[in-house]
């Protein structure tokens, strides 16, 4: 349970990233601008030659493309009241004005993914997996639903934000890319196909699907849970960061038709460009209706830090010991602060017969933080999985991306260390 102060922070958090996507258009727009001023600090003859070539047309047309990106980014965001209850909203600085446009969403309020939030003091170190110059290195509850998001005209207090938070919001259009587009169906595959099909040789048996429960911790904007789903697993996706549950919500409950909008993710960086038309170049999303899961689907989206929701509870009806057939980890492993227990926890929830998926690299999240960090080899993980009471199998690397841009001089390779093991009975 949280206390009043630590409640608080968590709203405070939370409308900081609200304030992050607002204000991506103002700082895309700065950025861009600096260009120009360079490029009046140089020879007039030398900017004659770059004019001469469309460079400082090409600055334009950014311009426009950052607009366009900043149209989908606020309407993400458009009304922040349905990921908060009455006494958050009170607690945010905007409160009176999200109250009321909470009140009219939930008098228009239709069945969708849900969405459900558990509240704790969030501390949220971003880091990514991202194949750029720039890549460093990933209760209360509440269920939601879509609706006719209504818009304010109020224009709600700008809060303080930082470049690392304007760069989570460049980062998370890329996570678009990965998971909702066509041209991201490479990427995807390499990784999520292995996982599906290791998940299918596990549970060979179409008919027992619907009993089979599927937990993917660390779900981003949950494509992959999307595609367990679709197959007729009972799904549920946890996500931590607010970064990706907000955009993860839009996609799976607000997109009406396939390639529905348009974004530009690659054009906040002109270095390692080929040419023009592979910087400025359109993304569509999503390639897919989510909303076309068949009917009967079970699939959920679960907000909050794995280890507390995963962990020991107090109430054994509230414990998840036992209760999952498959726990599948993508690029999510290296987001512990402590690996042992997030071993521990993954094979306390597996039912027996269950088993786990893993796919990803081991880059810590936590490494050179004031965190707690505890980075260990990827045989050092192997070893603990096995005495913690894992059986591994079917292990091999496999080499892929991560948001890649594939039209770019540099790309990033991960060689990903995949693997499925079963829980031993002791």
């Amino acid at each position: 349970m949280l206390t009043d102060e630590e409640r608080r922070e968590e709203v405070t958090h939370f409308m900081k990233v609200v304030d992050a996507f607002r204000q991506y258009g103002p700082n895309a727009i700065s950025a861009n601008t600096r260009r120009r001023r360079d490029w009046y600090r140089i020879p007039k003859e030398d900017r004659e030659l770059l004019e001469n070539i469309g460079w400082k047309t090409r600055l334009d047309t950014v311009d426009d493309l950052i607009l366009e990106n900043a149209k989908v980014l606020n309407r993400i965001v458009d009304n922040p009241a349905i990921f908060m209850d009455d006494e958050e909203l009170l607690l945010a600085e905007d409160g009176k004005v999200i109250i009321e446009s909470a009140q009219e969403t939930r008098a228009n309020v239709s069945p969708g993914v849900e969405h459900e939030h558990h509240r704790q003091a969030h501390s949220e170190v971003h880091h990514y997996h991202e194949d750029e110059q720039t890549a460093p290195n990933h209760s209360h509850s509440h269920s939601h639903s879509p609706s006719e998001l209504s818009h304010s005209h109020h224009e709600p207090k700008k809060r303080q934000v930082s470049p690392v938070d304007i760069d989570k919001v460049r980062s998370t259009l890329k996570q678009f890319v990965r998971d909702w587009s066509e041209e991201g169906r490479i990427e995807r595959d390499q990784c999520y196909k292995p996982m599906i099909e290791a998940l299918l040789n596990h549970f060979p048996d179409e008919s027992t699907r619907k009993t089979r429960r599927v937990s993917i911790p660390g779900a981003g904007l949950a494509r992959l849970g999307w595609e367990v789903a679709f197959l007729g697993f009972e799904t549920q996706c946890n996500e931590f960061s607010h970064y990706m549950l907000l955009p993860s919500y839009y996609v799976l409950n607000e997109t009406k038709h396939v390639n529905q909008h348009t974004i530009y993710p690659f054009i906040h960086s002109l270095s390692n460009i080929v040419g023009s038309e592979s910087l400025l170049r359109g993304i569509s999303f999503p390639d897919i209706l989510p909303s076309s899961l068949p009917p009967g689907s079970n699939f959920s989206m679960v907000a909050g830090d794995f280890e507390q929701l995963f962990g020991v509870k107090e109430h054994p009806e509230e414990d998840e010991a036992g209760k999952w057939d498959a726990v599948m980890t993508c690029f999510f492993i290296d987001t512990a602060k402590n690996i042992v227990n997030y071993l521990r926890v993954i094979h306390r929830i597996l039912a027996p017969g269950g088993v786990w998926i893993n796919c990803g690299p081991l880059l810590w999240h936590w490494e050179n933080t004031d965190d707690i960090s505890i980075e260990v080899s990827l045989e050092e993980v192997k070893a603990l999985a096995t005495q913690v009471g894992f059986e591994i199998k079917n292990e091999h690397t496999i080499n892929t991306s991560y948001v890649g841009d594939e039209q770019s001089m540099l790309g990033y390779v991960y060689k990903a260390a995949f693997w499925t093991a079963t829980r031993v009975e002791r």
